[in-house]
């Protein structure tokens, strides 16, 4: 069975994704002289928290997630990022590729949450490899990726900041049912109000009215 390597010398933000994408450059390396005719290729993302240090702030909102910092000893487990597919196209010896991830900034998903939560340093990741090699110098010999291939990465949070500039600019995104969505739709038509932003921050106003006149009703 044909010796695989990969590392990931970097990551940027893809300026022209119609989506918030994440484009990793990833290092394939094989024995000096092997042949590969084409590689499909499938890469698991994990986050593992474990790996850095974290501010009080970073703590704090990172405590719906895991808790509180004195049960990080337990709760502190690795975080499901990403899944995705490649074809290689052939190479000998070692080749470098763009790797594509999507991701979103949708709260409810828990990478995103601890990816929002930290301000700076890096997201420790693992990546985790699988699939099928066609190799072989005067014919074909097709051989699966080798089970326990993986590649440890840190990505710059600031890379993560930029990716989601690109597309909410100063802004977050919040997944809501349709029910609700149809009831803020005609509390806004009733209300007259000219965007979102002013409808969540007419509720917000209200909400925070409401204890000030119930304390001086009683």
């Amino acid at each position: 069975m044909t010796e695989f390597s990969f590392s990931c010398p970097g990551v940027r933000a893809d300026r022209y994704a119609a989506g918030p994408t994440l484009v990793f450059r990833l290092r394939i390396t094989a024995a000096p002289g092997t042949r590969v005719h084409a590689m499909a290729l499938r890469c698991q993302f994990r986050i593992e928290p474990a790996r850095r240090g974290y501010e009080p702030a970073e703590a704090a909102g990172l405590a719906d997630l895991f808790g509180e910092r004195a049960r990080w000893g337990s709760t502190l487990l690795p975080l499901q990022f990403a899944q995705v597919s490649l074809v290689v196209p052939g190479f000998t010896g070692e080749t470098e590729v763009d790797l594509p991830v999507p991701c979103n900034y949708d709260l409810d998903v828990a990478a995103t949450r601890y990816f929002r939560a930290l301000e700076g340093g890096e997201v420790p990741l693992l990546m985790l490899f699988a699939g099928t090699v066609f190799s072989g110098a005067g014919g074909f010999r097709v051989e699966p990726v080798p089970w326990d291939r993986e590649a440890s990465f840190g990505m710059p949070v600031a890379v993560w900041r930029e990716m989601i500039d690109q597309h909410f600019p100063g802004c977050g995104w919040v997944r809501l049912p349709r029910a609700t969505m149809d009831a803020l739709l005609a509390f806004r038509s009733r209300q007259a109000l000219p965007s979102w932003e002013a409808t969540v921050e007419s509720l917000l106003a209200s909400a925070q009215a409401a204890p000030l006149v119930a304390e001086a009703a009683s």
